[in-house]
């Protein structure tokens, strides 16, 4: 990657450090009158290709150290898919299940006003991350309008492009009535998809050829399981936390296992099929493995015995680094997590657009323009990748740095 780079050593430091780190102390009451101090961030890592863009995340484990890499990752991701964005993260020290919904309301409140003067439509856009949610993008979108005096008569006219429809811009994954964007629910397992059926394209093999097995049953997993079934790709395994189910002739609907699942806490245990570990699920029979749950399920300890041809990691960093030496050597496919899960932020971006030009899309139109917007990068990657004989994850990063680099 450093040779088909060759970046002076100025630029690579650049690249390796933040604009900004903001951090903020806050109090906030709770519901008992008394009053707790509160830590958080906002890591502004590059912002050469537009607005910093990425999550803020509410849990006890967060720290400096955590945001930085993941604004840094986010710099990369936007790039990857070619958004007007640059790389941002945001999380505050707490755990949210601790707090009352309306002490989790103060909190969140706070923290936006806390970081207000450092974000805005055209500077950084903050969005839901692990431990947040839409509403709490709403309560912060609201906290961040008071901030901005946005006049309380302001309204989202259609066609027009009043003040307050850009200052929501401001926060994406907002709720549906709240400015936030159709399709996002299912953006990340969409764009996976998207990925893969044109990867399969490229491989000159039908859909109906790959046999998948998916670990995790999330949003994420289930949107996906949901969509490749119907696009003719042979689902044979999927697995939750607690366990796995496998249905060799693939013959299931995932709706049905969703039921199942919230009926029983667990896809395990689904009628017509076997059980199977989340280990085992791992190194199943298949042509396409799908981590879409926990970092680091992959390692050095499995990975040699991998039988799947593509591995698409909808998950983040599902591959250890020692992992991924394993199995490029095997000649495994890996579509890394960079690139084949940014549909989430890609419709975040359009969220975004929708606000600032004040439209509200219907869900096919976006998801056509997450598809067209996706199936580019992919090709791009690609394209990269064969070139200069780079594994996708070397490409998609070459990929990003080229493009940040180009504009700074």
């Amino acid at each position: 990657m450093d040779k088909v780079l060759k970046l002076r050593p100025e630029v690579r430091a650049k690249l390796c450090t933040p604009n900004k780190i903001i951090e903020v102390n806050f109090p906030v009451r709770r519901d008992n009158g008394q009053t707790e101090n509160f830590t958080g961030f906002r890591v502004q890592f590059n912002n050469s290709l537009g607005p910093y863009k990425g999550g803020i995340r509410f849990h006890p484990d967060v720290n400096l150290a955590e945001v930085k890499a993941l604004a840094a990752w986010m710099a990369i991701k936007t790039a990857v898919a070619s958004l007007p964005f640059g790389g941002g993260k945001g999380g505050v020290i707490v755990n949210p299940k601790s707090l009352s919904t309306k002490e989790l309301e103060r909190l969140s409140r706070a923290y936006a006003r806390a970081i207000a003067n450092d974000i805005g439509p055209y500077l950084d856009v903050p969005a839901p991350d692990v431990g947040t949610t839409a509403q709490i993008m709403r309560w912060m979108a609201e906290e961040y309008i008071k901030k901005s005096k946005v006049p309380p008569k302001a309204r989202l006219a259609k066609g027009g492009k009043s003040q307050k429809s850009k200052v929501l811009a401001t926060f994406t994954g907002k709720p549906l009535d709240f400015g936030g964007s159709e399709g996002r629910e299912e953006a990340t397992g969409a764009g996976g998809l998207y990925v893969l059926t044109k990867l399969a394209q490229m491989l000159h093999v039908p859909c109906s050829m790959f046999k998948v097995a998916i670990q995790g049953f999330g949003n994420a997993g289930y949107f996906f399981a949901v969509l490749a079934q119907k696009a003719g790709f042979k689902i044979i395994a999927v697995s939750d936390s607690t366990g796995g189910a496998l249905m060799e002739k693939g013959d299931w609907k995932m709706e049905d296992v969703l039921r199942h699942k919230r009926k029983t806490g667990s896809v395990a245990g689904f009628p017509r099929s076997t059980p199977i570990t989340n280990d085992q699920l791992l190194i199943t029979n298949c042509d396409v493995l799908i981590p879409a749950a926990l970092e680091n399920v992959i390692d050095k300890n499995n990975a040699s015995r991998i039988k799947a041809k593509v591995i698409l990691e909808l998950a983040n960093g599902p591959i250890t680094p020692e992992a991924d030496l394993i199995l490029e050597k095997k000649k495994v496919i890996v579509v890394p997590d960079v690139l084949a899960n940014c549909g989430g932020v890609t419709v975040s971006y359009f969220e975004w657009r929708q606000n600032i030009i004040n439209k509200h899309w219907p869900k096919d139109v976006v998801l056509k323009k997450l598809k067209t917007k996706i199936t580019a990068a992919f090709t791009d990657v690609w394209k990269l990748s064969r070139e200069k004989k780079l594994s996708l994850r070397s490409a998609a990063y070459v990929f990003a740095i080229q493009r940040i680099t180009k504009q700074s």
